[in-house]
């Protein structure tokens, strides 16, 4: 692999990682509601996928086995009402925090994997997904008690943020054993999915949306559905481990900064301290530092 691809890997990642740091804005400014938010997400998202697969070639029988296309449902299912609960986390906290407290999936990977396939975890690895969680404590805002007193609101975005955390993890280890179908494949079911189930649950309320509004629920089809996750996955395999875990987090860092310049709603000093822990956690699971063994090797030669 020549330099000039990870060198475009790269950047397409960080692009993709740009675009979906400014997902919030358009949940934001379109004002509506989360389940109609996600159908036009899926909408829209559907058609800029299915031209892209299209174009690339992507749609082949061999991709579309009984096994494939159950799991492709279930992950549906799963994305579908993680999209959901994101969404009204940011209407009922802010982009920054619904954003933050939903970059602890990785960990729930890790320990979702553990308990189902009995991968080892290790001391380092629990002692990593310890710290991350203390890092979701102080980035989530609820260990200030103002943010307790009367704000059931707030909790319960925080609370809808962590679930779509879990659900992710959950679709993340189901498109691991799918790894016949291209990713872009799956994200279509996905919004087919989103789809045909949303009208059932609940009435959608597109003969009162205004036409301002329609250009930010095409955007987070087009831009963060279709374009992002085309950049994404189109970077994965260009790039190493280490660097594409140090590039996922620029999303969470966009999503930050756009939240600070567009809304002025800036983390507070304990919640930016609680995403460094997060984000040097995630980096010493993803990467195998060590942490707990060397503490404890410490611990010893000072003892002897």
């Amino acid at each position: 692999m020549s330099f000039t691809d990870r060198q475009q890997g790269a950047v397409m990642l960080a692009s993709g990682g740009l675009l979906m740091g400014t997902l919030g804005v358009f949940v934001e400014e379109a004002r509506l509601d989360a389940l109609t938010l996600v159908f036009f997400r899926c909408l829209f998202g559907f058609c800029a996928l299915a031209a892209y697969c299209a174009w690339k070639g992507f749609f082949a029988r061999r991709h579309f086995t009984r096994r494939t296309v159950a799991l492709a449902i279930v992950s549906g299912v799963l994305m579908v009402t993680q999209w959901v609960g994101f969404f009204d986390a940011i209407h009922r906290t802010s982009i920054a925090v619904a954003t933050v407290v939903f970059h602890v999936q990785p960990f729930w990977v890790v320990l979702i994997g553990a308990a189902l396939f009995r991968e080892p975890l290790g001391i380092d690895r629990l002692g990593w997904i310890a710290t991350a969680f203390v890092g979701l404590v102080l980035a989530s805002g609820v260990a200030a008690a103002g943010n307790l007193q009367g704000h059931s609101s707030y909790l319960v975005g925080v609370g809808e943020a962590l679930v779509g955390s879990v659900l992710y993890a959950a679709v993340t280890l189901i498109a691991k054993s799918l790894r016949d179908l291209r990713p872009h494949l799956l994200t279509l079911a996905q919004c087919l999915v989103g789809l045909v189930c949303l009208p059932f649950i609940a009435p959608l309320g597109a003969t009162h949306i205004a036409p301002q509004q329609w250009f930010w629920l095409v955007g987070m089809g087009v831009l963060h559905t279709g374009l992002a996750y085309a950049l994404i996955y189109g970077a994965l395999p260009k790039l190493t481990t280490p660097v594409i875990a140090v590039l996922l987090f620029v999303y969470p860092l966009t999503a930050i900064a756009v939240d600070a310049i567009f809304y002025h709603r800036a983390l507070s000093i304990a919640q930016l301290a609680g995403m460094v822990l997060i984000v040097v956690a995630s980096l010493g699971v993803n990467l195998g530092w060590p942490l707990v063994s060397v503490l404890r090797h410490r611990v010893r030669r000072q003892a002897e």
